[in-house]
């Protein structure tokens, strides 16, 4: 019995020297959870989101994100808060975002509310639980004013994408290029009954009549309207050289087939969302040539005199299959991710303080141009990408083409009148 032992003694020995000691494999390094709460039914977030993801996807193929000595990949947690949906109440949507808070644990969240409305409501909720948030949709600057004044408090609320203050700045200077270049002072202004439009329209009626233009008139409409005829014949018989034109909502499309079938003899410009991206050429076949539209952030469109534009832009259409169709949201949300990393590397740190106070300091070139907070923790926009984050105006002409035409360190062609239409001067 004994000689039976010791031949199995010395079959194991020699079978532990053939395979070697097993080492357990080393324990896979614990995720970051960025979470995502937005309305995701919508245009600008459900192409947030995916922007996001195809940060994510990048930063992890190349390790993830260097924190207390070793690399640790993100992970993307969303949930659809619906507060850009009629009839919403914001109270809702602030149940979402605690959910994914209080369920998922995020080390911070991205992209955010839609809606300005449910964004300032928020802000107590991110203060109570402490928690970074660099939104890249609602753009009302009441957000900077709260930050400002009580910066403790609310100094986790950063937003990477355009706000109104600077979409009037956008605004204003491509209604100066017009007024140089044809001669129009006369305006007549159509809004969405939303917060940020209601903004922008109301902070334009004010520098236009201050500027010297005539304001015909102003119309707003409740999200869902089918019908903008009426303000579209005041237009024209009011004579106004200008419609300035504020929408998000997807039914908006329908204003610009109804501004060119009656061929209203007034500039459509401003936003209308479904008509920023490249296939709104195809959904209203062919008939939106000589709108003047806008795309708060570069990289939502390319840009020749910016390449790291074009080169998202266009990466993100051979992930997706499609180009960005949003003009606000998917670019902003795409930096939020690299704006996050740079901080939680400078930082060395997932404390919500720390990176905090790397954000504060953030400096980075990206696709929307040079990425840099202000004090109320907004990137700053300007006209030139070597200098600040920047959108453009771009024009779409008869041959379905998206023509950038404003500020000129970005501008492709000049501006057409439609037609129908002729100059002041």
């Amino acid at each position: 019995m004994k000689r039976y032992t010791w031949i199995f003694v010395i079959f194991l020995s020699f079978f532990g020297l053939v395979i070697g000691p097993q080492v357990p494999a080393a324990p896979a390094a614990q995720p970051i959870i960025v979470g995502v709460p937005t309305s995701l039914g919508f245009l600008e977030g459900k192409e947030g989101l995916r922007a996001v993801e195809m940060a994510v996807a990048e930063i992890n193929a190349k390790g993830g994100v260097m924190v207390g000595g070793e690399k640790r990949p993100f992970k993307v947690e969303s949930i659809d808060i619906r507060d850009a949906a009629p009839g919403v109440p914001v109270p809702e949507a602030l149940l979402g975002i605690e959910k994914l808070i209080l369920e998922k644990k995020p080390t911070a969240l991205l992209v955010g509310p839609f809606r300005s409305e449910a964004l300032l409501a928020g802000m107590d909720l991110i203060a109570k639980y402490k928690i970074p948030l660099i939104g890249s949709i609602a753009m009302t600057p009441a957000s900077e004013k709260k930050i400002e004044e009580n910066p403790e408090k609310f100094k986790y609320v950063f937003r990477s994408s355009l706000d109104v203050t600077g979409w009037v700045g956008l605004l204003v200077g491509t209604m100066k290029t017009l007024n140089q270049k044809f001669g129009f002072n006369k305006v007549y202004l159509m809004n969405q009954d939303v917060l940020w439009a209601r903004g922008t329209a109301k902070g334009m009626e004010g520098w236009f009549k201050k500027s010297g233009w005539q304001v015909l008139g102003h119309d707003e409409f409740p999200t869902g309207s089918t019908d903008f005829s009426s303000g579209l014949m005041k237009t024209r018989a009011l004579g106004a050289q200008i419609l300035f034109t504020c929408f998000d909502m997807p039914q908006s499309g329908i204003l610009v087939n109804q501004w060119k079938s009656m061929k209203v003899p007034a500039l459509m410009t401003g936003f209308i969302s479904p008509m920023a991206g490249q296939g709104a050429w195809k959904t209203f076949h062919g008939k939106i040539g000589g709108l003047l539209n806008a795309v708060f952030e570069l990289g939502n469109i390319g840009a020749v005199k910016y390449p790291p534009a074009t080169r998202f832009h266009n990466a993100y259409k051979k992930k997706y299959g499609k180009y960005i169709e949003a003009g606000h949201g998917p670019a902003p949300s795409y930096e939020s991710v690299y704006l996050l990393k740079d901080a939680i590397e400078k930082a060395n740190s997932l404390d919500a303080d720390a990176i905090v106070a790397a954000l504060e300091k953030a400096d980075r070139k990206g696709v929307m141009g040079r990425e840099r907070f202000s004090p109320g923790h907004q990137v700053i926009f300007g006209v030139d990408p070597a200098k600040t984050a920047t959108g453009c105006f771009f024009q779409w002409n008869e041959k379905g083409q998206r023509i950038i035409v404003y500020p000129p360190a970005l501008a492709e062609g000049e501006i057409q009148l439609p037609p129908w239409m002729k100059p002041a001067k």
